[in-house]
């Protein structure tokens, strides 16, 4: 119980430390676009993601083992950052005026899941190996339109960063997501949980 109440406490002091973090980097590019804003937040939680998930891999030889085994403190410390994140983006998208009805399930769905797994503290293997899958390209992904509203559209800089984004996202989606979904719906895992897992990682990116 104590552990539970930790966890809840991490992702509300999660959804307050974007916030935050969000309002901090609008008040030093006050003259740059919410969308640019939320972007940067966005990179960092990308960066911050992948780092935490890399973290908590017990074996790198397998790295989506243990399957449908009980998740780790370090794996639900991961799922519960990404549960903030995901809860403040999409608060911050309801006040976009790009708001879109596609991100916004994107959000909803990936909060159900992950929330889910951290309810029924299993698959802590699957479900990070769905945030390394799913973040690992977002930085780039956020660079690419980041470098073009600070003035480097059509500059080598901006050519590097999405010929890496296309090969990363190409790889990751094609052939980490496939695998993901494989091993998890092969596993004996809960139903509600093989469902949402093996949608997660052909999601798109927080932000498209």
């Amino acid at each position: 119980m104590g552990e539970e109440y930790d966890i809840v406490n991490l992702i509300v002091l999660g959804v307050i430390s974007w916030t935050t973090v969000f309002l901090l980097v609008r008040k030093i590019f006050s003259d740059r676009s919410f969308e640019l804003c939320n972007r940067i937040v966005s990179t960092i939680h990308g960066i911050l993601a992948v780092i935490l998930a890399s973290l908590s891999v017990e074996d790198w030889s397998c790295p989506v083992c243990p399957l449908a085994s009980a998740s780790t403190p370090k794996q639900r410390q991961v799922l519960a950052v990404t549960v903030a994140y995901l809860i403040y983006d999409l608060i911050c998208c309801l006040f976009d005026v790009k708001f879109t009805l596609d991100n916004t399930v994107h959000h909803l769905v990936s909060i159900v899941g992950l929330a889910a797994g951290l309810a029924f503290q299993l698959c802590g293997s699957e479900q990070v190996a769905a945030i390394f899958i799913t973040e690992i390209s977002s930085p780039l992904l956020h660079a690419r339109e980041l470098l073009k509203e600070f003035g480097y559209r059509d500059t080598d800089l901006n050519l590097a960063a999405d010929v890496l984004f296309a090969v990363i996202f190409s790889v990751a989606r094609m052939v980490g997501g496939p695998y993901l979904t494989f091993v998890t719906l092969t596993a004996n895992n809960p139903l509600l949980i093989k469902v949402l897992l093996a949608t997660y990682p052909l999601l798109p990116n927080s932000i498209i």
